[in-house]
C-alpha cells in the first residue's frame, strides 16, 4: 500500500505552496470545511463534488495560486486512490460473492439455529460482525435486515432487542475495522501499520460492540417497543440459491485476509528480521493486497462454485459489486485530494504549532476534530478523511502502537451521533418503521454509544500499551 506520511510529503514539496500565517490558515480551513458543509447538507451536492470545491475553497482562502492548488488536489486524489482503491474493490467483491452465493445466510441460519431466548441479541451481534467484516454498511443492512424483522416477527421479540445488537455489529466494523473505506484511508494518510491497528480495532470493538449493542437494546426496546413492520418482511437475498456454501468454508473464507494480516503483524513483532524468510513470506501474504485477493479467489470456490456458479455467473458477481463502489472510490478520492491540499498549504505545522501549549491529548483531539465533522457532514467517511489529514503532523513521531490507536481515535469520532444530515439514520428509520424521534433515541444514541466507548477503549489502550 501506498504510505502517506510528512516525511515523504515533505521531500515530494518543497515547502508550503502559500506563505499565509496562521491566522490566515486557520480562516482557510474553517472556511473550506464549511463550504463542504454547507454543499452536503444545503444544496445535497454529492460528497466528491463538494470535497472537491472544498479543496479549491481553501487553496483560495489560503491565498496559494489556483494551478497549485489544483495540482495538489488531483496529487492527493491519486495517491489515495492508488493506496486504498483496489483494497475497497476486492472487498466489494467478496462480500458480492457472500452475499449472492447464501454464503451470508448460511452463517446467519447455523448461528440462529443454536441460539435461543435470552442469547439471541448476542447471536445477532455476533452475525453482524461477521458478516459486517467483508461488507459496506449499506450493504450489510440491506442484507440483515430481513433476517432481523423476520427473527423479531417468528420470535415475537421486541424489534429494538433484536436490531439494535445486528445496527451495532455492523457499525463498529464500519468504523473500525479494515478493509472499510475510512479505516483504511486513516492508516493510508497517518503511515499506520495495517495489521496492527486490525488487532488493536478487534480488541476496540469487542468491548464497544458488546455494550452498544445486546445491553444498550435492553433499554432501547424500553423506550421504543415496536413490532416488526409487516411490509418489510421480505424475502432474504438469497433464497432462490439451491445451493449454499458450508458454514465451515464460509468462515474461512471471510476471516481468510484477517487472519493473514494479522500473522503478519505477530511475526513483525517477534521476528522483527526482514531478512528472516518466514517474515519475508509472511510480509507478502499479510499485505492487504494479497490477504484481500486471496480471500476473493478461495472465495470464488468455497462460495462460488458450492452454491452452483457457472463462470458466466461468478463474472457476472463480480461485475455487479464493481458498479455500485464507483461513489465510493470518488469519494475517498476527493477526500485525500482534500487532506493533501490541507498539508501543501501548511496546515499541518499550523496545528503543530498551535498544539504545543495545548493540554489536550492528541487522541482526544483526533476524536473531537471527527466528531465536529461527523456532525457538520452525517458522513463518517468524510469524516475520517478530513480529520486524519488535519491531525497527520501529530503523528509524525508516534510508534506503531500509537498511530494505529490515532486512526482508531479518529474512527470512533467519525460514528458519533449519526442524525438528519446522515443517509444511515434515513435507512434505519424507514427499515424499522421509526418516527424521527423514535431514531434519535435508539440509533443515533447508539452511534453516540459506541463513539465514546470506542475512545475509552482506545484511551485505556493508550495507557497500558
Amino acid at each position: 500500500m501506498t504510505r502517506l506520511s510528512v516525511e515523504t510529503l515533505a521531500a515530494a514539496a518543497t515547502g508550503p505552496i502559500t506563505s499565509a500565517g496562521n491566522t490566515q490558515l486557520g480562516i482557510a480551513v474553517l472556511a473550506g470545511i464549511a463550504v463542504i458543509v454547507l454543499l452536503i447538507t444545503r444544496l445535497k451536492l454529492h460528497a466528491f463534488l463538494a470535497l472537491t470545491v472544498g479543496s479549491l475553497a481553501l487553496g483560495v482562502f489560503a491565498g496559494a495560486p489556483l494551478a497549485k492548488t489544483i495540482a495538489s488536489f488531483t496529487a492527493g486524489l491519486g495517491a489515495t486512490v492508488a493506496g486504498v482503491g483496489v483494497l475497497i474493490a476486492l472487498g466489494a467483491i467478496l462480500g458480492r460473492l457472500l452475499a449472492d452465493s447464501g454464503g451470508a445466510d448460511e452463517i446467519v441460519d447455523t448461528i440462529l439455529a443454536r441460539a435461543k431466548g435470552r442469547a439471541m441479541p448476542w447471536a445477532m451481534v455476533l452475525i453482524a460482525s461477521v458478516i459486517g467484516l467483508p461488507l459496506f454498511f449499506e450493504v450489510g443492512i440491506v442484507l440483515l435486515i430481513p433476517v432481523v424483522l423476520l427473527v423479531a416477527k417468528r420470535g415475537n421479540y421486541s424489534l429494538m432487542r433484536i436490531g439494535i445488537p445486528a445496527l451495532a455489529g455492523l457499525s463498529v466494523m464500519h468504523g473500525l475495522i479494515p478493509p472499510h473505506p475510512g479505516p483504511l484511508v486513516a492508516i493510508d494518510a497517518l503511515h499506520a501499520n495495517l495489521g496492527v491497528t486490525l488487532a488493536l480495532g478487534v480488541v476496540v470493538a469487542i468491548p464497544t460492540v458488546i455494550i452498544a449493542g445486546p445491553l444498550f437494546s435492553r433499554y432501547a426496546a424500553r423506550w421504543v417497543d415496536i413490532p416488526a413492520p409487516e411490509h418489510m418482511v421480505t424475502q432474504r437475498p438469497s433464497a432462490d440459491v439451491e445451493h449454499r456454501p458450508r458454514f465451515g468454508a464460509t468462515v474461512f473464507t471471510v476471516l481468510l485476509p484477517v487472519v493473514l494480516m494479522l500473522v503478519k503483524a505477530l511475526v513483525d513483532i517477534v521476528v522483527n528480521d526482514p531478512a528472516n524468510p518466514v517474515q519475508r513470506v509472511t510480509d507478502v501474504a499479510g499485505s492487504p493486497l494479497i490477504a484481500l485477493l486471496s480471500a476473493v479467489l478461495v472465495g470464488m470456490f468455497t462460495l462460488g462454485r458450492a452454491a452452483g456458479f457457472t463462470k458466466g455467473q461468478l463474472s457476472v458477481t463480480v461485475e455487479k459489486s464493481l458498479g455500485p463502489i464507483a461513489g465510493i472510490l470518488l469519494i475517498v478520492g476527493a477526500g485525500g485530494g482534500f487532506k493533501q491540499t490541507l498539508i501543501d498549504v501548511g496546515v499541518g505545522q499550523m496545528i503543530l504549532d498551535l498544539s504545543k501549549g495545548w493540554a489536550i491529548p492528541t487522541l482526544l483531539l483526533a476524536w473531537l476534530i471527527a466528531v465536529a465533522i461527523r456532525l457538520a457532514t452525517g458522513s463518517a467517511t468524510v469524516a475520517t478523511i478530513s480529520a486524519a489529514g488535519l491531525v497527520a503532523p501529530l503523528a509524525a513521531g508516534m510508534s506503531t502502537t500509537e498511530t494505529a490507536l490515532l486512526v482508531l481515535a479518529i474512527g470512533s469520532g467519525s460514528l458519533f451521533f449519526s442524525h438528519v444530515n446522515d443517509a444511515g439514520f434515513w435507512m434505519v428509520k424507514e427499515y424499522f418503521g421509526m418516527t424521527v424521534g423514535q431514531t434519535l433515541k435508539t440509533w443515533s444514541v447508539m452511534e453516540t454509544i459506541i463513539s465514546v466507548v470506542g475512545l475509552g477503549c482506545v484511551l485505556l489502550l493508550s495507557l497500558a500499551l
